[in-house]
């Protein structure tokens, strides 16, 4: 029996890297695509042309408030990211705390980014920085233009501009006439080390740690969908595809722990592999929903006070539910 081909977008990630010529899933010729993130969400929200992709969580959750449901998820997350150190400031903005952040002008390239809606609900949260406080300035981070993938239909009291044509984010955050910015990637400003730009929190590392051992969350950014056609014709993929991004990801980390040499260019990995498990447990790159309940139910609330999604979601409705559970003997 032939197998299923499937085309899979995905980032060239050390978790997912063995889905390319290690690990097989079953009944599955997978075609994997080491694309970037960027290239990956537009063509797949705007043209839905991959079987499975990585997708932005937030832009997947606002995909399930319309009526066409485009794509299904699987509790796969090949992205995750403490997002304190991507708060830039402009040199010129007299911005030293957060609170100083209220009023201002602040740039972000699209509204329903992933890194900005938890940069938003953490400001809101740990800070008291409300999400309508400001006005957004949205745009192209290094090049004019960028609009956002999904229309958006906010309330009124999101304060949203566009960014002047052929400007960009960075060269606005450089003149000052953005005051801060909130992104994914840092700003060229940033660096080229012309101190034209510096961050919110200098010392985010310890502020992460400290946001972590208090909360117990490990920011989700993305995860990995299926084209519900795909889906609807296939369910068993779902389990499937799940079962073999775990496996991938147990070789990842077992080749964290490597020391005969290095299978990465940082000369205190083994310090850091220890350090972290020390603080954040053997799995801190957990996959499935029970192990992250506690993120997802944050990030959808953000998503619904920040304007993103009409109802809060259920963490259930999420997920294709042949991927929440598996069989025991």
């Amino acid at each position: 029996m032939s197998k299923l081909n499937l085309t899979l977008a995905c980032w060239d990630y050390d978790r997912t890297r063995p889905l390319i010529d290690r690990v097989q899933p079953e009944g599955i010729e997978l075609n994997y695509l080491p694309m970037a993130v960027e290239e990956t969400f537009f063509r797949m929200l705007r043209h839905r042309e991959f079987d499975v992709a990585e997708l932005s969580l937030s832009s997947y959750c606002v995909s399930l408030s319309r009526q066409e449901r485009p794509f299904i998820a699987i509790p796969v997350f090949p992205s995750r990211y403490f997002r304190h150190s991507c708060i830039f400031v402009s040199a010129k903005s007299a911005i030293r705390a957060p609170k100083d952040l209220i009023g201002k002008r602040i740039g972000t390239p699209e509204y329903q980014m992933t890194a900005p809606v938890w940069i938003r609900g953490v400001l809101a949260d740990d800070y008291g920085v409300p999400v309508d406080a400001v006005t957004y300035v949205t745009g192209g981070e290094e090049t004019p233009g960028r609009d956002e993938k999904l229309k958006l239909d906010l309330p009124a009291r999101i304060k949203i501009e566009r960014a002047p044509s052929g400007k960009t984010l960075s060269g606005m955050l450089r003149s000052g006439e953005i005051d801060a910015l909130h992104t994914a990637r840092a700003p060229s400003c940033f660096t080229d080390g012309s101190g034209a730009a510096r961050r919110l929190f200098e010392d985010f590392q310890t502020i992460e740690r400290s946001y972590f051992k208090r909360s117990g969350i490990f920011p989700i950014m993305h995860v990995i969908v299926i084209r519900r056609d795909v889906y609807e014709k296939h369910r068993w993929v779902a389990q499937t595809l799940t079962q073999s991004f775990r496996e991938a990801q147990a070789l990842a980390y077992a080749e964290l722990e490597e020391t005969a040499a290095l299978k990465v260019m940082l000369p205190w990995l083994t310090a850091h592999v220890e350090e972290t498990r020390r603080e954040m447990g053997r799995d801190f790159w957990a996959y499935g929903l029970e192990p992250n309940r506690a993120v997802l139910e944050t990030f959808l609330r953000y998503h619904h006070e920040q304007g993103l999604s009409p109802k809060q979601l259920a963490v259930e409705a999420l997920f294709a539910p042949e991927a929440l559970e598996a069989f025991t003997i």
